[in-house]
C-alpha cells in the first residue's frame, strides 16, 4: 500500500541562525500558540451568568 504523500525527498526546513525546524513543526508550534492565546483571551462559557448570579446574591 502506497503512502498518501511522497516521503522520498529531503524535509523542508526553516533556519534561523542556530534554530533548524521542519515546516511541519513550525506549523504545530504556531497553532499551539494561537490556541494558548485564545484560551487566555476568550471568557469561560457561562461566565456572564455566574457574574450576574454573584451580583444579585442568588445561588447557582
Amino acid at each position: 500500500m502506497g503512502a498518501v504523500f511522497n516521503l522520498n525527498h529531503p524535509a523542508h526546513t526553516v533556519d534561523w541562525n542556530f534554530i533548524h525546524l521542519s515546516v511541519a513543526n513550525v506549523v504545530v508550534i504556531v497553532m499551539m500558540l494561537i490556541v494558548f492565546f485564545l484560551a487566555i483571551l476568550l471568557p469561560f462559557p457561562g461566565a456572564a451568568e455566574r457574574d450576574a448570579a454573584r451580583r444579585s446574591g442568588g445561588a447557582s
